[in-house]
């Protein structure tokens, strides 16, 4: 991002389905330059995997609790009737003094709360091909009981049913071509009116108003 005023950053909504392969297609955009992601917090334990402050920041329920009272999410939402999850407003704040843009890689739930609060941000719906396709990539991972699958595979059903408060939808069928469209929405996103009103302004300036 260039100019002489900072600017606001464009904020990203990633969100879909669990399983639908959202942190993968988040990992493309941040491909892009000038692109940083909004790092999570949760009360959820780490997977193996996981190292804190890379995706998510793990703190526990009572911090949790303490953060919402303090005001310090732009959202946050209890998942599946047990783990919190929430995006801290403090994610864009560091965008706007580093003049980055922002990815969220949030659920449906906390990204309809998150689009309510910031209706220039351009949201993502990232779909699987079926619920067929689904299930097979939730069994594939090993970490979910046969009534987990099944909870995760209605919830998908009932998260699928809001897909039209999403500014796009990517069907991630061919992971090539699904981190493309992304990347394509994201630089594309950049040139929106609203995105670049500053430095249209400037340039009229420089016309002589």
């Amino acid at each position: 991002m260039s100019g002489a005023e900072p600017a606001e950053p464009l904020v990203l909504i990633v969100s879909g389905p669990s399983g639908s392969g959202k942190s993968t297609l988040v990992q493309k955009i941040l491909e892009v330059p000038d692109f940083m992601l909004s790092v999570s917090c949760t009360t959820r334990p780490p997977r193996k995997t996981e190292a804190a402050g890379k995706w998510y920041n793990f703190v526990s329920e009572a911090e949790f609790q303490q953060m919402v009272a303090r005001g310090e999410f732009l959202e946050y939402a209890q998942v599946f009737g047990k783990n919190w999850y929430g995006t801290p407003l403090k994610s864009l704040e560091e965008a706007r003094a580093r003049q980055k843009d922002l990815v969220l890689e949030i659920d449906v739930q906390g990204a309809l709360q998150a689009k309510q609060k910031l209706p220039n941000a351009v949201a993502i719906f990232v779909l699987p091909p079926s619920r067929a396709d689904l299930e097979r990539r939730i069994r594939e991972r090993g970490q979910d009981s046969e009534d987990e699958i099944r909870r995760r595979l209605e919830r998908a059903r009932q998260e699928i049913l809001n897909y039209s408060a999403y500014d796009f939808v990517v069907i991630n069928d061919n992971l090539e071509r699904a981190g493309r469209e992304v990347q394509a929405i994201a630089l594309g996103s950049r040139c929106r009116i609203q995105q670049e009103e500053g430095r249209i302004h400037g340039i009229l300036e420089s016309f002589g108003g």
